[in-house]
């Protein structure tokens, strides 16, 4: 039997992608919450389905200007996140992993943000522009769509894309998720016309791949080259897996900052501060520079790789 201990380091991808917060705060409480549903026989998608609930009614909460809504919706939102720990670490402990799974998982983070969005949105519309005698009226949704689709949804994505890299080039093709447009396309393609849920799942997570792989030419480039020569991770010399792991490294600060919890505390102070409408503009600005400064790294990186290949 396995201790908390040993169970709580077996859920962590590697040391270098794991934030601090998940560490010692996340991942702790999500297992405590996941041994506890293993005992009550709860199906990890309930699990899934009950983060929506609390991700959605913390967008509810943040609509209001009065301290105690939004303090109410902070424990929600940290309560969706909890959940969102606890699902993965159930399915892994149960063994209980399903399509449906993975479709509400992918779902439901996205859902969570789009209501806090909507929700701030409404929040201020009638509210006055700082600095001037204007309300914001259907400004705020420009500022909200500019944050959220323009920026929040390429930075999370990118960040993503650049984990499983990392995680692939660290442990191989068991220890990531890197998965590719062709890979999953074909998948789709292979998939009865009846087969509905899946044949959604398959043909939009393609198109994320896809938006990943369009963004990323000289990785893939690069991994175009390796996977010529190399048809394992393992075949690769160690030289340049070393080399690579030591560029890609100082980068996986910056996809923590480009996923959850940066944006989630963001969210709880300028909320609490009633100045919310100050997270998009972060979130246009320094999210942004952060963004172009890590995908010009990594790209620079697998540019150097690539010649390094040539010679």
């Amino acid at each position: 039997m396995s201790s908390f201990k040993e169970m709580l380091h077996a859920s962590f991808k590697s040391e270098d992608t794991e934030e601090w917060l998940d560490v010692y705060f996340t991942r702790p409480i999500g297992l405590v919450f996941a041994l506890m549903w293993k005992r009550l026989g709860v199906h990890p998608n309930a699990i899934t389905v009950l983060s929506i609930f609390l991700g959605v009614g913390a967008g509810l909460m943040f609509r209001h200007t009065d301290l105690m809504h939004n303090l109410l919706g902070v424990v929600l939102l940290m309560f969706a996140n909890f959940c969102d720990s606890t699902d993965g670490q159930l399915a892994r402990l149960t063994g209980k992993k399903t399509l449906v799974g993975r479709v509400l998982d992918g779902f439901s983070g996205d859902l969570w943000f789009f209501c806090i969005y909507a929700a701030i949105c409404v929040r201020l519309m009638n509210a006055p522009i700082p600095g001037m005698e204007l309300s914001w009226g259907v400004w705020i949704w420009v500022l909200a769509f500019m944050a959220g689709v323009m920026c929040h949804s390429r930075q999370s994505s990118l960040a993503d894309y650049y984990r499983q890299i990392h995680l692939f080039f660290l442990k191989g093709k068991e220890g990531s998720e890197l998965d590719t447009y062709a890979g999953q396309r074909a998948m789709y393609e292979s998939l009865p016309r009846r087969s509905l849920l899946a044949r959604a799942f398959y043909y939009n997570y393609a198109n994320y791949c896809r938006s990943q792989e369009k963004r990323t030419p000289r990785f893939q480039k690069f991994f175009r080259k390796l996977s010529e020569r190399y048809s394992e991770p393992s075949e690769m010399p160690e030289w340049l897996r070393s080399e690579f792991l030591s560029g890609s490294r100082p980068l996986m600060k910056y996809t923590n900052i480009l996923t959850f919890n940066v944006r989630a505390i963001c969210i709880y102070v300028t909320c609490l501060a009633n100045i919310p409408w100050v997270y998009f503009l972060v979130e246009i600005t320094i999210m942004s520079v952060l963004y172009i400064m890590m995908h010009k790294r990594h790209e620079t990186l697998c540019a150097t790789l690539t010649n390094k290949l040539d010679d």
